[in-house]
């Protein structure tokens, strides 16, 4: 209610002068509950209902069955629908089974590895009985800690580029982790398109020729946002028939979505610029404390939009002006984390960012989401939007356009944007350029 009333004064307001080129309200959806065939270990939901949870989703269900039958599987949910339960359950009742139990988490991001990883570290605390011996191995990973974790990890949190230089090519000390791989995770599958999804799929590749090489056979477990082809997609990187699991059973709140044209200038020619229209917008969202995101295609604007909105905000006492940061690709691993609390706690109410908080890394749900400059497919309009909504919340997004031909074409032609599907991820991972390079 508070979203819907922010808009509706916003588009009453006197500055106000018809930016809104389409408002579209999104509906609720219940939540839809399942049960798995058999019950999970008691170590287990034990600790699901310590966080919370006292009912598993439709989908979280059908996942867990699906992969305790041994089938390969690709989940396709929307954003914050606790897609990570899916993979992490049937992998730790699997290490509760059999301790000699091995998992490969890869994913695009070292951030994403990273927030993962605190989650895997909490189901450890919560089951003292849980053999996890879990660790992310990526660059920043000491030479002592790689070397624990090659000879004592049994979930190892890595990304393609890793998995390519660092572990494929020394695989003999790799021997004993790769003998008892059970599990192949590749989560945000999404994200593999193109030539680096190309190039993604020829690295399975071999790691699957070096898992024959030890004799071991594992399941792949995808996960992706929605996309137009995920099944096709996760068969072509993986080599391997796949179940497909889309019974999203999250709940969502109202979303209000606004297709936002800044204005046109004197000379009737340029528009105001999105940046500025960002910044007033996200402005009056934050004096609303209405926790609010922006996301903004370049790092520099980022830094900008965060500096303007703190400049404005100080005019309202210090303690407003404080609750927003910046946050993109080259704050050191510290600086990121923190940024990622203080939203999950509700401590920041804004946030200027890049793409890099697109991925899933849990920042909680926030209440509206500003997205400066449609970013290139509507894929990802959606994941980025799906940052805005808490549960039965309601949330607003708004997508502003640049003035160049294809945001405008979007601005002009609202119809199109709300009834097309996300785009196919496209590889070719047999492209004899791709494979020779």
């Amino acid at each position: 209610m508070r979203v819907e009333l922010f808009l509706r004064e916003l588009l009453n307001s006197r500055d106000y002068r018809g930016q809104a080129a389409a408002v579209r309200c999104l509906p609720a959806r219940e939540a839809v509950y399942g049960q798995p065939q058999r019950p999970l270990a008691p170590e287990l939901a034990a600790a699901l209902e310590e966080m919370g949870i006292k009912q598993l989703y439709s989908h979280q269900a059908r996942a867990i069955d699906s992969i305790r039958d041994g089938q390969n599987v690709v989940i396709v949910t929307s954003t914050a629908s606790g897609k990570t339960l899916c993979y992490n359950l049937p992998v730790l009742e699997a290490l509760l089974e059999d301790h000699s139990t091995k998992a490969l988490y890869l994913f695009p991001t070292k951030a994403l590895a990273q927030d993962q990883l605190q989650g895997l570290n909490r189901w450890q605390s919560l089951v003292p009985s849980l053999p996890l011996a879990a660790g992310t191995y990526d660059g920043d990973t000491p030479r002592d800690l790689r070397r624990k974790l090659r000879d004592q990890g049994n979930v190892i949190l890595t990304n393609p580029d890793m998995l390519h230089a660092a572990i494929l090519p020394h695989h003999p000390n790799w021997g004993k982790f790769f003998s008892d791989l059970k599990f192949i995770v590749l989560d945000e599958i999404h994200t593999y398109r193109g030539i680096f999804g190309s190039n993604v799929a020829n690295v399975l590749r071999r790691l699957k020729r070096i898992c024959r090489h030890y004799q071991a056979n594992p399941q792949f477990i995808c996960c992706s946002a929605t996309i137009a082809n995920p099944v096709e997609l996760a068969r072509t990187l993986t080599g391997q028939e796949l179940t497909l699991v889309d019974n999203d059973g999250s709940p969502k709140g109202k979303k209000h979505f606004v297709l936002w044209n800044p204005p046109l200038l004197s000379d009737g020619l340029q528009r105001r610029s999105a940046n500025a229209e960002a910044k007033d917008l996200m402005v009056r969202l934050l004096r609303q404390r209405i926790q609010t995101i922006t996301f903004t295609r370049a790092r520099v604007v980022a830094e900008l939009i965060y500096r303007y909105v703190r400049e404005e905000l100080s005019r309202f006492g210090s303690g407003l002006a404080n609750s927003i940061r910046a946050y993109r690709g080259g704050y050191l691993p510290e600086e990121r984390r923190a940024i990622e609390r203080q939203l999950f706690s509700g401590e920041l109410l804004g946030v200027s960012c890049t793409n890099a908080l697109e991925l899933g890394i849990d920042i909680g749900s926030l209440d509206a989401c500003l997205i400066v400059g449609f970013p290139g497919t509507i894929a990802s309009v959606w994941q980025q939007a799906g940052r805005a909504g808490r549960h039965n919340d309601d949330s607003l997004v708004i997508l502003i356009g640049h003035n160049n031909p294809i945001d405008q074409y979007l601005m002009q032609h609202p119809q199109y944007f709300f009834e097309q599907t996300p785009e196919t991820a496209i590889i070719a991972p047999d492209n004899p350029y791709i494979v020779l390079g």
